[in-house]
């Protein structure tokens, strides 16, 4: 098994970790602060929670992939894990931490494998700076729901 760069990016918050996860638990709402997400649908009856799955189109530039995804791990306030089985496969979360004055700290970190046709190995190098640039674009869009 090779192994995937990692891509981490965070932000801070001005809410609690509880008023954060409100906003992020509602999977369906992350193609209004996700640039790159365009659509989300669902795969099962769930909507939350470890082991709802979901396909995500996305839109980086000319590409457009079809993104399966389930999540993995769900902990109120502090943690979404996903695993994605599409076209890029590989593991993410959110982690919410808290910090002083009632605000948080918003980590979204990746590691994710490109198909051949996505370029593999030299893609996956090549695509973390992009995605990590417009991931730090999706938090500060993130960030500005609750100002």
């Amino acid at each position: 098994m090779r192994s995937m760069p990692k891509i981490s990016v965070s932000t801070v918050i001005d809410r609690s970790p509880d008023e954060v996860w409100a906003d992020v638990r509602e999977i369906a709402s992350h193609v209004e602060w996700m640039a790159d997400a365009y659509e989300i649908r669902f795969l099962s009856d769930r909507r939350e929670g470890v082991g709802t799955r979901f396909e995500c189109e996305t839109r980086v530039g000319p590409l457009r992939t079809t993104d399966v995804m389930e999540i993995t791990a769900w902990d109120p306030g502090r943690l979404m894990g996903v695993r994605h089985t599409g076209v890029v496969t590989g593991e993410g979360a959110f982690t919410l931490h808290p910090l002083p004055g009632g605000r948080t700290e918003f980590r979204w970190q990746e590691e994710l494998r490109f198909p051949w046709w996505l370029g593999g190995r030299l893609g996956e190098q090549v695509g973390a700076p992009v995605l990590r640039l417009i991931w730090k674009r999706n938090l500060r869009k993130l960030r500005h729901r609750f100002h």
